[in-house]
């Protein structure tokens, strides 16, 4: 019987739940929690965006914008036709682009291959424009005499910087070019929606003249490849007198059985055979009158003839001899007739064992014969194995190149419908350009990017905050933890230096620090809650594990056996993490012996259990050598007994364990225990793994009796004075309220434990 049946506790069937969902509702305490862990980040991400929209309302001079939409993927007549054909590259009407193939295009759009033809047409059309532009930029341009290589890429550099082009919606591209010349605006825009409609066209031709192309090219190494494949498979089937390799190995197997079973019945009869022939031997060993009336020469006729007239003789004498001497002729008589007979009983006892050695022999050869023709057969089997492997091969390479060769012929007969297509695949949607309104003062668009800045920095500020603290995915505050499930929350664990701090205030109010009490008043609280738990039946005995590694479970451990000895218990600390034991380290002890070797060398546990230096009352068992399996030591009918020992002779028996992801050692041994306390380290511990961690709880059926917050920043230790308090009071048999503990014991969740 399980210690979690023996001694139910009320959390012993905890019935938490997994994570809550923050979908229900916005928790803006926790929210602003996490503002304020991300000040720094929100204050310069606002000052950053703030100060840039300010210097670009000052240096920016008033600019014209040319602006058109175009839509990439329109459905016109002659798509509609080319989407019924199938195997044409066009062949359905598209799907909205994604992400990165929008990139793609705007990439290409705003490449040199399409720029340039512009930027040539530009220089053709409008000389007089283009000189005035490079005047304005810098007057020896003009005077450089650039080569027209040059040229093209200088100003292919600078209309490419004051283009852009986004996506607006699906399938649509919003493109605008921004300039303080409204004319050389109109012009290059014009000029560039023209030349992005004649890339469109080109680019589809060109893709299914590339495609037809490569059509061409791969379809005449499929008609090898058929022909040779169909060769080896014509070839095989000859060389091997075969047409179904699967119809000939059902044959094989059919005769195999049938010769098995026929050596089968044929070595019983052997058996059967040699046995007989032994027994004719024993019964030839004795004499003629000793041998059993159900001996096997009783079925030879002739040997029982001679055998009868050998005992007719035997008679004779016997009653002749009352009556005459042996010298009497009738005596001697007699016995010349069974001196003749006995010659005859041999020759005919040893044609009998020549008949049994002769059938013998017989049976023994076709035993023979039935082996020679099963290896013979199974040789057969073993070839037609390598032959079926290489049919199936050429079965299905040849199937793999026909299936290729059909793709490729329809490919080939779409691709050349597709390829009269000669509508523009894109079209523009407002082909009027028009140019934007002059542009506001510096003065006014400093002050205007200044409030629109800031409010953006801000917002974006709240957002990278609370996406990055997001995406921690960590527990920071006991609140959080306590808020995210419905486990009890036993106690809160400050870190190190807030509470040496809270110590030295204590110190100064004239607090004595007496064994230690500055630290472990956080965990004399802690162990009374656990008492608390345990008020119908004592908790004798628990698990202290954690979801990972570094929450500081084998800490809480140490000081909570520490808390309980010093509150007068008899408490046993057993390192039960027998793949990476470190609690002697913590107490000051060496490894020599322990756990391990108390299961798997039967030592006595008293042998093996030291007093800790730490506490008077308190006991260790360190782990021991590194057992090679520490799940089946632990999952041994030793261990249960072991632990059901332990319980009876401590206080309070604490098991320390690996962590519970990854690991069933903690299940093994809560089972025998009152119960499970998980401890989660704040600042570390993620979600996702206490989810995981609460989830195999809750499906092996482990009894949880409550979680601690450790590394707590916003926790403060108790006062020592009330421990000291409580424990003369139990001492003395007096009650202590749980009111009272409540108000005493920092981040204590006793009252919402037991009201559950």
């Amino acid at each position: 019987m399980l210690k979690s049946e023996k001694y139910p506790h009320p959390l012993s069937q905890a019935n938490f739940t997994q994570l809550n969902d923050d979908e229900g509702g916005l928790n803006l305490g926790q929210v602003g929690a996490v503002l304020r862990r991300r000040l720094l980040l929100i204050g310069g991400t606002t000052a950053l965006v703030a100060t840039a929209a300010v210097l670009k309302a000052e240096t920016d001079p008033p600019v014209y914008q040319g602006t058109f939409d175009i839509l990439t993927k329109p459905v016109t007549g002659e798509s509609k036709v080319i989407a019924n054909v199938p195997q044409a590259i066009n062949s359905q009407v598209a799907p909205p682009e994604s992400t990165k193939e929008i990139q793609t295009t705007i990439t290409v759009l705003r490449s040199p291959r399409v720029l340039y033809p512009v930027i040539e047409k530009l220089q053709a059309q409008y000389p007089d424009l283009i000189e005035n532009f490079l005047r304005e930029q810098s007057p020896g341009l003009v005077a450089a005499n650039l080569s027209s290589q040059e040229l093209n890429a200088y100003l292919y550099n600078f209309f490419v910087n004051y283009l852009t082009i986004s996506s607006k919606q699906d399938n649509i591209l919003n493109v605008e070019f921004t300039y303080s010349d409204q004319k050389l605006v109109s012009i290059f825009s014009n000029l560039l929606a023209d030349a992005y409609l004649n890339y469109s066209l080109q680019e589809q031709q060109s893709d299914v003249e590339v495609a037809i192309k490569f059509v061409e090219q791969q379809r005449k190494p499929l008609e090898k490849s058929v022909k040779y494949w169909q060769d080896q498979l014509r070839n095989l089937r000859l060389d091997n007198n075969l047409i179904d390799p699967a119809q000939k190995a059902q044959e094989l197997s059919s005769q195999i059985a049938t010769l098995r079973q026929q050596r089968i019945e044929n070595r019983v009869q052997l058996e059967q055979m040699v046995a007989r022939y032994e027994e004719l031997q024993k019964e030839l060993a004795q004499q003629p009158g000793e041998r059993a009336g159900n001996s096997l020469l009783s079925d030879n006729a002739r040997y029982q003839k001679i055998l009868d007239q050998i005992q007719a003789a035997d008679i004779a004498i016997k009653q002749q001899s009352a009556v005459f001497t042996d010298e009497n002729p009738a005596m001697v008589t007699l016995r010349q007739k069974k001196e003749y007979l006995l010659p005859l009983l041999a020759q005919e006892e040893a044609r009998v064992q020549k008949d049994f050695q002769s059938r013998i022999r017989e049976i023994s050869a076709r035993d023979r014969a039935l082996d020679e023709k099963i290896n013979n057969t199974y040789s057969e089997v073993r070839k037609l194995a390598t032959i079926s492997r290489n049919y199936d091969n050429i079965q299905r390479e040849l199937q793999i190149a026909n299936q290729g060769l059909t793709q490729f012929n329809t490919k080939q007969q779409s691709l050349q419908i597709e390829k009269a297509q000669k509508q523009q695949p894109w079209l523009l949607l407002d082909p009027k350009l028009t140019t934007v309104k002059e542009p506001l003062a510096v003065s006014d668009s400093a002050k205007r990017n200044l409030a629109l800045g800031g409010l953006l920095g801000l917002l974006l500020g709240v957002g990278t905050a609370l996406v990055v603290d997001k995406l921690s995915n960590i527990f920071y505050s006991s609140q959080e933890l306590k808020d995210a499930t419905r486990v009890p929350l036993l106690g809160i664990v400050p870190l190190r230096k807030e509470l040496e701090i809270a110590t030295k205030d204590n110190l100064s109010r004239g607090v004595q620090k007496t064994d230690g009490a500055s630290f472990f008043e956080v965990f004399r609280s802690l162990y009374t809650n656990i008492l608390l738990l345990g008020s119908d039946t004592p908790i004798r005995s628990l698990v202290i594990s954690s979801a990972g590694q570094g929450d500081g479970k084998s800490t809480i451990a140490t000081q909570l056996a520490q808390a309980a000895a010093a509150m007068g218990q008899r408490v046993l600390l057993v390192d039960a993490n027998l793949r990476a034991p470190s609690l002697h380290n913590r107490v000051g002890l060496m490894n020599i012996q322990g756990l391990t070797d108390v299961i798997s060398q039967d030592l006595d546990w008293h042998n093996v259990i030291e007093p800790s230096p730490l506490e008077e009352n308190m006991f260790v068992m360190p782990a021991g050598p590194i057992p090679p399996d520490s799940v089946r030591l632990l999952a041994s009918q030793k261990m249960h007994n072991l632990m059901e020992e332990l319980q009876v002779s401590f206080d309070l028996v604490i098991y320390d364990t690996p962590p519970l992801l990854g690991f069933a050692d903690p299940y093994l041994l809560a089972a025998n225990t009152d119960g499970l306390v998980l401890v989660a380290g704040l600042g570390k511990l993620k979600r996702t793994a206490l989810q995981q961690a609460l989830e195999q709880i809750q499906i092996s059926g482990t009894p949880l009796l409550g979680m601690i917050a450790n590394k707590s920043k916003d926790a403060a230790p108790v006062s020592y004075q009330y421990y000291q308090q409580y424990y003369r009071q139990s001492v003395s048999g007096e009650k202590v309220s749980e009111e009272k503990v409540t108000a005493n014991a920092s981040g204590s969740t006793l009252n919402s434990t037991k009201r559950s």
